[in-house]
């Protein structure tokens, strides 16, 4: 796609950058002159290579992100709300303490991404991966996880507010002491993952298999109507 002739150059640090096609060196320009963080408005950013740009601190409101390279980037305290960025790459980038609001980032990659008190709110995920992330203090809230590949990530004593975790690899991650409020973890994979002390009672648990969860759900609490599920899935009726 041909870039739309960029007027950044008189883009004052107060005013936003808005409904702009933007490549790399636009970018770059714009980064350069600013002597404080951006914010873009209904910008484009699809397919453009911007892996290991230094965007500590933007903004981004309604813009698109479509297959876009965002490799080992800098996007410490960033905001982004309604962003579209479906199969955007993310691998290493330091996302520490940003923030996704109302975003769809389905199939995007995030490994070994630094998503240090990141917080996903009210986001799709499906498909996304999540490999080898530094999670620590990472949040996702009323999120779609579908299909995600979230091994290995802590989830440890918080409470997991409405998130589809449907078919998602959950293997080795850890929820011990977790409070699930709504929810899914319907067909989602539980190789090795931990629920000690995990309240599951809210969450929705068809499709698992009592034969390939009980190893796993020791410890965990869950309710009646759940226990004669899992059960009912041995062929066996509880009264």
């Amino acid at each position: 796609m041909t870039s739309t002739p960029s007027t950044t150059a008189t883009t004052t640090a107060t005013s936003p950058v808005t409904d702009q096609h933007l490549s790399r060196a636009d970018l770059q320009r714009l980064v350069a002159d600013a002597p404080a963080a951006l914010q873009f408005e209904r910008c484009t950013f699809d397919g453009e290579d911007l892996s290991q740009m230094d965007l500590r601190g933007a903004t981004f409101i309604g813009c698109t992100f479509a297959d876009a390279a965002l490799e080992a980037a800098t996007l410490t305290s960033t905001r982004w709300l309604d962003c579209r960025a479906a199969r955007a790459q993310l691998q290493r980038a330091d996302c520490t303490d940003a923030r996704w609001h109302r975003c769809d980032l389905n199939n995007t990659d995030w490994t070994r991404a630094r998503l240090s008190s990141a917080l996903f709110a009210e986001v799709k995920l499906t498909g996304a991966h999540f490999r080898e992330a530094h999670t620590l203090g990472l949040e996702f809230h009323e999120s779609l996880l579908v299909g995600a590949d979230l091994r290995g990530l802590s989830f440890r004593k918080q409470t997991l507010a409405q998130l589809d975790l449907s078919e998602a690899d959950l293997g080795g991650c850890d929820f011990r002491d977790a409070l699930f409020e709504g929810g899914s973890l319907r067909d989602a994979h539980l190789k090795h993952t931990r629920f000690d002390g995990a309240d599951l009672r809210g969450v929705d648990l068809g499709g698992l298999k009592l034969a390939q969860v009980a190893p796993f759900f020791k410890g965990a609490i869950i309710s009646g109507d759940q226990a004669a599920a899992l059960v009912g899935e041995l062929g066996v009726r509880v009264l």
